[in-house]
């Protein structure tokens, strides 16, 4: 390896580590100064050596998307859940629906939504999602009123670990609503079990505020998910 791919793949691991959010490679090139500035195919070069120099280690360099970031590996994921205890993040049913619909389904529109839980999406429901970042729109439905179309986000990728949406479980092997929760690491609570620690915000994160026929609804599994639309539209997906 020469000194310049050598300094080349420091300044990325320390980029990594210092970013404390995956990287995209426009953002890594980024760094440089013009005159100096690597090619998108010598920081590629530069990522795989780092892979490879993290092999059988604790920490493992991960692509999500289109970003890169470094991670403690999941067989170790027992031991590092012990430096924090507090209770893992519990979300209502209705987000969880809405939320499994949208990545199975996209792009879909909030009528869609609708019409396959049977029931009406809150507006506070889908403010989280979109604060959150998981979601965004991906363009309008060429009908009447152009309703916007939404998908998933890098971010919803990178949230539940997810290199690619090929990754999500498939609902064919999905019995129920808790098995794809639980295959995308949430855990489903109920308005009884939210949380009074922290601000509105984070509450909302968590378990938000329902109108009072999505918590009727709250009882049954969403019509319509286990039947998802054949294709996702990938490159529209992933954008944010």
């Amino acid at each position: 390896m020469s000194d310049v791919n050598s300094e080349l793949k420091n300044i990325i691991e320390a980029a990594l580590l210092a970013a404390g959010e995956p990287l995209t490679l426009d953002r890594m090139v980024s760094l440089f100064p013009a005159e100096s500035r690597p090619s998108k195919q010598e920081i590629g070069d530069a990522l795989k050596m780092l892979e490879k120099d993290y092999e059988g280690r604790g920490i493992e360099l991960k692509r999500a998307e289109r970003s890169y970031r470094f991670q403690t590996r999941e067989k170790y994921g027992e031991w590092i859940s012990r430096l924090h205890q507090e209770r893992p993040p519990r979300y209502s049913r209705a987000l969880l629906e809405t939320l499994a619909i949208i990545a199975y389904r996209q792009p879909v529109t909030r009528g869609d939504i609708e019409e396959i839980r049977g029931v009406s999406v809150s507006a506070e429901l889908f403010r989280t999602l979109l604060v959150r970042e998981w979601i965004h729109q991906v363009g309008h439905r060429d009908v009447p009123g152009r309703p916007g179309l939404y998908g998933t986000t890098c971010k919803f990728a990178e949230h539940f670990n997810l290199t690619s949406l090929d990754e999500l479980p498939p609902l064919a092997e999905m019995r129920n609503l808790e098995e794809i929760g639980k295959e995308l690491g949430f855990q489903l609570g109920t308005q009884s079990k939210l949380p009074m620690a922290g601000g509105v915000a984070d509450q909302a994160d968590l378990i938000s505020p329902e109108v009072d026929a999505v918590q009727a609804d709250d009882q049954q599994a969403p019509r319509g998910i286990e039947s998802p639309e054949p294709a996702h539209d990938h490159t529209r997906v992933g954008e944010s």
